[in-house]
């Protein structure tokens, strides 16, 4: 519900301060008062453009409404998305400056005005006689219709099983646009499949056959050089002979001079067992040079062959492999790419069906929803002076439809005997719309709602049996809903939880809580005019007393 609305500054309003009660709270006083400044300033709080301006005077103006929604309520799943804090009550401000800029927050937190006028719309429903929005969008009809027949969970079906079959449609559209680019280049994929194939690269080739080709155009100087270094190692005069000499030397020392050499002794063993290891390691390098041309002239031809073939695909000796693996792919791909367009299709066959089962049973769901609806509709119109107009659900085949189903959803009215049911907001005149606003308000009133409505003079123009009809709904509605209205129906005005009368005193506007004696007098003045009478006095004491009379005697009475 809408638990408070404070305005400084705003046109008229110097400062004013509301407390809203669940139910029906109205707001009274005379025409120019400053009713409307109200309402547009509490639009401006839900981020509304509105029409209110800063004081005259005033360097700044600000409108701050405070609201208090269920736990489960829309906009607190909203807040939670944005990672705001969503518990308690929600605090909706915008400031003005005298120069026309505005700043918006929400729970004392800057944000952009798009996002308080997301949250805002819902929280806040306000129906107006330039309404265009709320019940009269478009856009919003076919929610109302599928939550007003309980259809929700089969919408949400048939929005599945279209994305599914969308989702087939697709990768049978990516299967067809594969093959036909590989048809195109079916020779060129088989050929070149066959060639990698057969010559089978290997990764790292390249590599190790440029070191073998060194070495083998080198060979016969490495042998020279390697047999050279073996030589110096094992000769007559080599380090393996020498090493050997010394060590028999010190092997015939006396026992207490080979322990003091014990550590020399040690090394110069280690450095033999190097030296034949290392002599060892180039007789077995030297026996392994390949001094043969024929070998060479192969290896030269297979390495020059893997770098052609780098080049004509465009890729590194390394990177062939991978390419033959991309080219294995497309040629069975193309062989194979038959079966698996079948199952494609079979695929987007069956999506297709199920979609269209689900959406054809919602159809007809819909069509019971909507006859349900329009009778409902109707059987508020009559009593509300709306008795020669007629209102209409026009569902209209959507070709092969949507994830939305298979039928466009608009509500339609025609005021006039014989005249073209049209859009609400483009046929009702500015007295009918709040009162259409109000009818489907009722017959949807169990539905999810806002946590607060607004209505602008609803019973403009109507008195009598209307203006108590009007009432009579209203306090209905307010029963799920909270109802703020601005009236000049003292029928309506009697069944009030929270009433309050605006004034004009001077330049500025005055905002005053009603109670007891003092409400009863506004609806006196409601009823007679600039001058009080007895007579008024006691007729508003009996719409008062009226007023609270269960309401399943007033409906009969409507």
């Amino acid at each position: 519900m809408l638990a408070a609305l404070t305005v400084r500054d705003i046109v008229l309003i110097e400062q004013a301060a509301l407390e809203f009660a669940p139910g029906l709270n109205v707001l009274t006083g005379e025409t120019g008062a400053g009713k409307s400044i109200l309402l547009d300033s509490l639009g401006l709080a839900i981020g509304g453009r509105g029409r209110a301006g800063v004081r005259p005077g005033a360097a700044q103006g600000s409108a701050t409404a405070v609201f208090d929604p269920a736990p489960n309520h829309a906009s607190r799943a909203l807040l939670t998305q944005q990672a705001m804090p969503a518990e308690g009550e929600i605090v909706l401000r915008r400031s003005l400056a005298a120069d026309g800029k505005s700043r918006a927050f929400i729970n004392d937190e800057a944000v952009g005005v798009g996002l308080l006028k997301e949250l805002g719309g819902l929280l806040l429903e306000i129906h107006g006689q330039s309404d265009d929005r709320g019940l009269f969008d478009v856009a919003t009809h076919r929610g109302l219709l599928d939550c007003f027949g309980g259809l929700e969970g089969q919408a949400r079906d048939v929005a599945a099983l279209h994305a599914a079959w969308d989702a087939a449609r697709q990768i049978l559209a990516a299967l067809k646009a594969r093959a036909a680019e590989a048809e195109r280049n079916a020779d060129f994929i088989r050929a070149a499949a066959s060639e990698l194939s057969d010559f089978a690269p290997e990764a790292g080739e390249e590599e190790r056959l440029a070191g073998e080709r060194a070495l083998m155009m080198n060979a016969s100087r490495i042998a020279e050089d390697l047999s050279a270094a073996s030589d110096a190692l094992s000769g007559e005069r080599g380090a393996e002979a020498a090493l050997a000499v010394t060590l028999k030397k010190l092997s015939r020392l006396q026992e207490e001079a080979r322990k003091r050499v014990a550590g020399a002794e040690a090394a110069l063993e280690q450095a033999f067992a190097l030296t034949e290891e290392a002599r060892r390691e180039l007789d077995g390098l030297l026996a392994s040079l390949d001094t043969d041309t024929a070998a060479l002239e192969k290896k030269e031809e297979r390495l020059f062959a893997l770098r052609a073939l780098a080049r004509k695909y465009a890729t590194t000796p390394d990177g062939l492999a991978a390419v033959l693996a991309d080219f294995l792919a497309q040629r069975e791909a193309l062989d194979g790419s038959g079966n698996s367009m079948k199952e494609s299709d079979a695929a987007v066959s069956a999506t297709r069906a199920a979609f269209a089962a689900a959406a054809q049973k919602l159809s007809k769901a819909r069509a019971a929803a909507a006859r349900k609806l329009e009778e409902a509709v109707a059987g508020e119109l009559a009593p509300l002076k709306l008795g020669h107009a007629k209102f209409r659900v026009a569902l209209t085949p959507d070709e092969e439809g949507g994830a939305h189903g298979l039928e466009r959803i608009a509500f339609e009215v025609a005021t006039v005997e014989g005249a073209a049911f049209g859009g609400l907001a483009k046929i009702a005149s500015g007295g009918e719309l709040a009162r259409f606003s109000l009818a489907l308000k009722v017959a949807l009133a169990q539905i999810s709602s806002p946590a607060a409505l607004v209505f602008d003079e609803v019973d403009r123009g109507v008195g009598g049996a209307v203006a108590d009809a009007v009432g009579e709904r209203l306090q209905r509605l307010a029963e799920t809903t909270q109802v703020l209205l601005v009236t000049h129906s003292p029928q309506v005005a009697a069944r009030a939880a929270r009433h309050f009368r605006i004034s004009r005193v001077g330049d500025k506007t005055r905002i005053v809580l009603l109670e007891d004696e003092a409400r009863l007098e506004e609806i006196a003045r409601m009823l007679s005019g600039a001058i009080v009478t007895d007579e008024a006095r006691a007729a508003a004491k009996r719409l008062v007393a009226e007023a609270s009379i269960p309401l399943k005697k007033s409906r009969k009475r409507a």
